[in-house]
């Protein structure tokens, strides 16, 4: 199944929770929440007061996107906070298998996320482990940016990697999608849709309509 994930990256945080209850209720099935250090990325986003308090109000699943430096440091905090899922960079973490081990140990969901210039091969002894890879299609640390086109080779290749292995793993990807790529997207092997600008930038409603329409056309042809 296609999930659409907002990013509140996108979201006017004057306005927060109002966003939130109109993205949740328009159909979107994940809350995307960027974590940001300053450091693993140049840009300093929110942290767990924030989640805390949108937790209260939202019944989303809270999709907790770490961008930062060894962040085994914090796993309990942020499940104590609100999240669901938690995905760490592979580039991040001195030790990959320790912190997803963590994670799940949790009781959450564990992703892993490759920046578009790191190789797939950085996931071959974790694959088995995790429930989710994210594949940055822009470089992380800023929204709006542009889609980088050779990360359609790179999600087909982790498509073909996960069925010949019959392995159950979302493919979720993160940066630059819009209504004009998303079925591109689709069609490369992704399943979980994370977009910022697109749905939180104009008309939150009919954004989100937009891709759910894209999705059912998608799947149609499937079936």
């Amino acid at each position: 199944m296609i999930k659409l994930a907002p990013s509140i990256l996108a979201a006017d945080f004057n306005i927060l929770g109002e966003q939130i209850m109109l993205v949740e209720s328009t159909g979107a099935d994940y809350l995307h929440i960027d974590v940001m250090d300053g450091k693993y990325v140049p840009s300093i986003s929110f942290g767990m007061p924030v989640i805390a308090s949108i937790r209260k109000n939202s019944k989303l699943i809270f999709d907790v996107h770490l961008m930062i430096e060894e962040p085994i440091r914090y796993l309990e905090e942020f499940k104590a906070v609100g999240a669901d899922i938690i995905t760490v960079h592979a580039e991040a973490c001195t030790h990959l298998h320790r912190t997803v081990a963590k994670i799940k140990e949790l009781g959450l969901k564990a992703g892993v996320s490759l920046n578009p210039s790191t190789p797939l091969n950085v996931l071959d002894y974790i694959l088995k482990d995790i429930d989710m890879v994210l594949i940055m299609t822009v470089n992380p640390g800023y929204g709006g940016q542009a889609f980088i086109t050779s990360m359609y080779d790179k999600i087909r290749a982790l498509r073909k990697t996960l069925n010949e292995e019959g392995l159950d793993v979302d493919i979720e990807v993160d940066g630059g999608i819009t209504l004009d790529n998303v079925d591109l997207v689709l069609e490369a092997g992704a399943n979980v849709i994370v977009t910022g600008t697109a749905v939180f930038g104009g008309d939150i409603q009919s954004n989100i309509k937009g891709f759910r329409r894209i999705f059912r056309e998608f799947e149609s042809r499937l079936n």
